[in-house]
């Protein structure tokens, strides 16, 4: 008799990240810490197709921070393989990548409601949502019936969010803010030599 093999389900969280700020970590720890997935990846985009490059920190160091809001949590990895793809990229090929590298890994994406709300414009929205499973977190000020979701398309309405932008954080610290609660330590100390260095 053979043995049922359990997949590993992981996460995907894409994004700038610009910076990683509570609201991105305090999300991935709740819904991998209540079983969404048993892991979450945080794929730090180098150029967001949807986004002004001037307006971005560096991309190397947008991944190191990443990497010091996460330290030794288990359970959060960072993800740098949008950093091996041609730019621009798109998430469609970042989940095919991964997919092929990684065959034995369920791999399902998380977004925000206000993204899936546009997914439509996403490149090759529909091959997404033919092969992965979708994880859709709350934003505030976004509101959608689950009627509307296709059958793959998870909306986690018990996850609770922080209406927290990395434009904001960015904003406070040149106007000489103190952000300690809304950053890691580590962020935060990084940044400040960013940014007064």
């Amino acid at each position: 008799m053979s043995k049922l093999v359990s997949v590993k389900k992981v996460g995907i969280f894409g994004g700038s990240f610009n910076p990683i700020h509570i609201g991105h970590t305090a999300l991935a720890n709740w819904i991998v810490e209540y079983g969404y997935v048993d892991e979450i990846w945080f794929v730090v985009s180098p150029l967001n197709p949807l986004k002004e490059a001037s307006n971005l920190l560096d991309a190397q160091t947008r991944l190191e921070l990443v990497r010091l809001a996460i330290g030794d949590y288990k359970k959060i990895k960072v993800c740098a393989i949008e950093f091996e793809l041609p730019q621009p990229n798109y998430m469609y090929h970042t989940l095919e990548v991964l997919q092929k590298q990684n065959p034995k890994i369920d791999f399902q994406l998380i977004i925000g409601l206000d993204n899936w709300l546009v997914f439509p414009k996403w490149k090759n929205a529909n091959q997404i949502i033919a092969n992965y499973q979708i994880l859709v977190y709350p934003r505030p000020g976004y509101h959608i019936g689950r009627d509307l979701l296709p059958s793959n398309v998870h909306y986690l309405s018990d996850v609770p969010t922080l209406d927290i932008s990395s434009t904001m954080i960015c904003k406070a610290l040149r106007a000489g803010k103190d952000l300690q609660f809304f950053v890691s330590d580590r962020v935060l100390s990084r940044l400040k030599k960013i940014f007064f260095s």
